[in-house]
């Protein structure tokens, strides 16, 4: 199969300097539109890919994303929301970037071109058979994330990809390729706004689904989130009002008490 970059295709779009700003607009979300589209084609990717992930992670696995630029930035932001969204340790998910911290907030030159950076940076969290490295790039073609794969691979360790270029050297590195094909942006070139729309939600899902799957979710609740501003206490004191059928000062003794919404249902359950 040829390898087309789709992401770099000219815009559809001509002389957006001429639009207005409603035109500017409404033309964007036409093309954001399409983007759930492309990830339906792609959820049978996506879910072979998470069938890999969680029986590692109920053997003490964790998952890793590695990217540059957008890509590690949104890989970085997924795993930074898992401790308090459900409870989880703070090293369970880790987002890596090319160039390292400093390259979240600002452009680290040429960081995504060194290849064997990100086995480097895998290397200093004693990465090991049981953890999975899913490599995030709009592209396809950067040398950071295929070249940490391809360590990876070489030591037995699951490798997936979030591209969205089909045919591209990154998704024929990953053992589990996710390509969500959204074609060219609306700026031509910035893939920080469709490629990243894609590969933000898709990352909802691989992180989201697995947590459910680990048993970090009880109906549909967060019962495990950390209670670490005013409005999640609240959510949680509702949290425990809903499922026990209690009033609202009985759930806020015992939230207060055991400072966990799982673990106050429980206690009641237990009386």
């Amino acid at each position: 199969m040829s390898f087309t970059k789709t992401t770099e295709e000219s815009s559809k779009y001509e002389h957006l300097e001429k639009m207005s700003v409603s035109q500017l607009l409404h033309n964007i979300n036409n093309e954001d539109k399409t983007v759930p589209l492309a990830i339906e084609k792609a959820l049978p990717q996506i879910e072979a890919l998470i069938e890999q992930i969680i029986p590692r992670m109920k053997d003490g696995g964790r998952l890793f994303y590695i990217g540059a630029g957008t890509s590690g930035r949104l890989g970085i932001v997924d795993a930074s929301e898992c401790p308090p969204t459900f409870g989880v340790p703070f090293d369970l998910v880790i987002g890596l970037i090319a160039g390292g911290d400093t390259a979240i907030r600002k452009a680290v030159e040429f960081a995504e071109d060194d290849k064997e950076q990100a086995w480097k940076d895998l290397s200093e969290y004693n990465i090991n058979h049981n953890d999975t490295v899913v490599g995030i790039a709009a592209s396809g073609t950067t040398p950071y994330v295929i070249g940490g794969l391809e360590k990876c691979n070489e030591n037995n360790i699951l490798t997936g990809c979030i591209t969205c270029n089909e045919g591209s050297p990154l998704a024929k590195t990953a053992q589990y390729p996710i390509e969500v094909v959204v074609g060219p942006e609306f700026v031509t070139g910035s893939s920080r706004m469709k490629a990243g729309t894609a590969q933000k939600l898709v990352l909802n899902m691989i992180s989201t689904a697995v947590m459910i799957q680990l048993g970090r979710v009880k109906g549909n609740k967060m019962v495990d989130m950390q209670l670490s501003n005013h409005k999640l206490v609240d959510r949680g004191v509702r949290m425990i009002m809903d499922e026990l059928n209690i009033p609202r000062e009985e759930a806020e003794k015992l939230l207060q008490e055991h400072q966990n919404v799982r673990k106050a249902i429980e206690s009641y359950g237990n009386k």
